[in-house]
């Protein structure tokens, strides 16, 4: 038996050598965005820079440590079994939870979820007690650390609000300070804004840091305790004149905050989410050293584990491990490599692609907010509005080439989302780096006034959807890991090993997914290389690339989709009509991103190039959005007819629909092929084709409307007959557009 406790630690550290790995992986955007966001050095210099952070983060995490070990539950009252089972369980939920989240294409937190699992796990185990309590003292209040608990929760879930309202506040006072142009305004103000960054990342990293360091004797902690007060006041002297001296002697002192910030981040997501990935398997580690100690033979469903209430010292070996496992991470990872995101980092200063689309609570948000800052504006002196205004005048703008935001927004997002997710460490309450490094962004582009009337609905949608994210992630990950944590417990090894083998299929399974998604993405770097080019002339060559690749995957698509409406409705298949309608949504929806995208990239060619190709532009991207609501036209009354069971249609509107799907199949491919090869020789014979086969569609329609005269016909089955016959005939009508204003645009 103890052999297969053994088993469990090996296995629990093998998941904890994997989670380091992805989750630096996922999180690397994080605390490298703003950094190369803003262009303040070479890539190279910024992982560097962020390694140093991780590595830093790690080995001064061991306090946060104690979450896993007796945050959520009092070990006191739970033997070794039981607490083998909940450790187990959290893995392998948080593995099922990564398939179940990566399948839906959901964002989760590694965060929410490891607290949620330990409480979910710990709360079948205390029903499972209380009820075979026969005595009546136990209860929830003394199985789960209701107090630590509660204000962990509340920790992850008012970190929300704090860094959106920090963030907003502190990001309009800095832009009054500087405005858009900082560099005129940094005579005196750039050292002590410096002073105060500095200091304040100082503060948090070397004197709140260090209270949980292995490595830090408790004699060197009282005197730091002892002399808090003087040292703060020293770092902000010596930093603000440092700060000052470097802008004398021409050093871009913003770029020097936003690699601190960097490194601060770094190592604020290290020592906050450490506990995430290696704090369960730990705990399970100091159980396993325990039993085998001093359980002499005992049975270890009766060995009580109440060592686990000490707190934490780490072996210092593990957080270096860990450290080193990290920094291999972010410096290999392509996955990590790959931060800037294209349709939404590189054209945020731009019309680009919103991350969210819109919601009935956020446009009613957005309509009482506008309503508020009007009363505000009209009770507002007019002289202070005016000034106001000149410190936000974006005319000013000093940002670097293909940058997403200037220095200043990139030094507040990378201080405050440091400074509270250290403060949260400190405290010892794991917040989520990606939510609190998102809402400190969403509130400072909203002080920057970024948020336009066009794109507010979206952002709030945002941070609506990253809320509602945390509650479904909570939700899901304290129900399956206390049915994980039950099955466990009741049936005991059997249980272990097929959910262990269950966890590592799904493993697999996740990682062939993201390699198959990545090769689907492959597409979005053609885009990076259209906004970061500087070269006009081949910026012009790449963005006819992207778009001749969307419109022969859009004729492509819409074939397929045609085929399932006729499919659809002559075989009575309605899954396949469900189906099909699906796909129409989602291709209209990825023209309509492709397109502000590709406006975009217009921006960035040469004026007069632009001027003469905008037309055609637009003239093919419309044809290409009414093909789409031409097979909508067709699917919805389809799908309705086919839902409803009405009378299928008759054998002859059958025949007669399927010689009408094979010329326009044969139309569509042949735009296809025109658009993908660039051979354009003879299209105004293929335009001429099409224009002649719209007058047999109107042809077949006019005899249908003879037929429609009999009584004895089924006015249901015509009238569907006819709309197919009708949108066929529309839908050709932008297929000739489509394909002219192609040929125009590349030539």
């Amino acid at each position: 038996m103890e052999m297969l406790y053994l088993g469990i630690v090996v296995f629990l550290f093998m998941l904890a050598v994997f989670d380091l790995l992805v989750g630096v992986s996922n999180d690397a955007v994080n605390f490298l965005n703003s950094a190369v966001g803003a262009k303040v050095a070479t890539f190279r210099t910024i992982v560097i820079v962020a390694s140093l952070g991780v590595f830093a983060g790690a080995t001064m995490s061991n306090g946060m440590m104690d979450i896993a070990r007796h945050g959520i539950f009092q070990p006191t009252y739970f033997s070794f079994y039981e607490l083998m089972c909940i450790f187990l369980a959290v893995m392998v939920t948080d593995v099922i939870l990564l398939d179940i989240f990566n399948t839906l294409g959901m964002p989760t937190s590694t965060t929410v979820s490891m607290v949620f699992e330990l409480l979910g796990g710990t709360f079948i185990l205390a029903v499972l007690k209380i009820a075979a309590d026969e005595t009546g003292l136990l209860g929830f209040g003394t199985l789960l650390n209701t107090d630590k608990a509660l204000s962990v929760i509340l920790g992850i879930f008012l970190s929300v609000a704090i860094a959106f309202i920090v963030g907003t506040v502190v990001q309009y006072i800095s832009r009054l300070v500087f405005t858009f142009n900082y560099t005129r305004h940094l005579k005196w103000t750039i050292g002590i804004f410096g002073g105060i960054a500095t200091t304040s990342l100082a503060y948090f990293i070397l004197i709140k840091g260090v209270e949980s360091a292995p490595f830090i004797q408790p004699e060197q902690i009282a005197w730091v305790h002892a002399h808090t007060e003087w040292l703060v006041l020293a770092c902000f002297v010596g930093f603000t004149l440092l700060m000052q001296v470097l802008h004398w002697c021409g050093v871009n002192v913003f770029k020097v905050i936003v690699l601190l910030g960097t490194f601060a981040l770094a190592l604020a997501f290290a020592g906050n989410d450490l506990v995430n990935f290696i704090g369960v398997p730990l705990a399970g580690y100091s159980s396993y050293l325990d039993f085998t100690a001093h359980a002499g033979g005992a049975d270890p469903k009766s060995f009580m584990m109440a060592s686990l209430e000490a707190p934490a010292r780490t072996p210092f070996v593990f957080l270096l491990l860990a450290g080193l496992i990290m920094v291999y991470a972010l410096a290999t990872s392509k996955k990590a490599h790959n931060v800037i995101k294209t349709s939404v980092d590189l054209s945020r200063q731009e019309e680009g692609e919103e991350m969210f689309g819109s919601s009935a609570m956020a446009r009613l948000i957005v309509r009482h907010a506008t309503n508020v800052g009007e009363w505000v504006v009209r009770y507002t002196p007019k002289s202070w509005l005016r000034w106001i205004d000149t410190r936000f005048n974006k005319d000013d703008l000093i940002m670097a080439d293909g940058a997403a935001f200037d220095l200043v927004r990139a030094s507040v997002n990378l201080v405050l989302a440091g400074l509270l997710i250290i403060f949260g460490t400190s405290m010892k309450l794991p917040l989520s780096t990606t939510y609190i490094t998102f809402i400190v962004a969403m509130g400072t582009s909203l002080a920057d006034r970024a948020w336009s009337r066009e794109s507010a609905v979206y952002r709030i949608t945002g941070v609506l959807s990253v809320i509602g994210g945390w509650f479904i992630t909570a939700f899901v990950a304290f129900i399956v890991c206390a049915l994980v944590t039950l099955a466990m417990y009741l049936f005991g090894a059997v249980a272990m090993v097929l959910l262990t083998v269950l966890a590592v299929v799904l493993l697999v399974r996740s990682n062939l997914s993201y390699s198959k998604k990545l090769k689907e993405e492959k597409k979005d770097s053609l885009f990076h290389r259209i906004v970061t080019t500087k070269d006009k002339a081949e910026v012009w060559t790449l963005l006819k690339q992207h778009v001749t690749a969307n419109q022969v995957k859009q004729l492509e698509e819409s074939m397929t989709e045609y085929d399932g409406i006729v499919d659809g409705i002559v075989g009575q298949n309605l899954r396949l009509l469900r189906r099909t309608l699906k796909q129409i949504g989602r291709q209209k929806e990825d023209i309509r991103k492709n397109r502000q995208l590709e406006m975009v990239g217009l921006r960035r060619i040469d004026h007069a190039v632009a001027i003469e190709h905008n037309t055609w532009f637009h003239l093919s991207t419309n044809a290409a959005q009414q093909i789409m609501y031409c097979l909508r036209r067709m699917a919805d009354p389809c799908k309705e007819h086919v839902d409803n069971n009405f009378t299928p249609l008759p054998p002859e509107y059958c025949h007669s629909l399927q010689i009408v799907r094979a010329q326009v199949d044969a139309y569509l491919r042949r735009a296809e092929t025109l658009i993908r090869q660039q051979r354009f020789d003879d299209v105004e014979l293929y335009l001429s084709e099409v224009e002649d086969y719209k007058g047999t569609l109107s042809a077949l329609r006019k005899e249908l409307f003879d037929q429609m005269q009999d009584e004895q016909t089924n006015l249901r089955t015509s009238l569907v007959y006819l709309n197919i016959l009708q949108e066929s005939q529309e839908m050709l009508s932008s297929l000739r557009h489509l394909v002219r204003g192609s040929y125009k645009f590349v030539h």
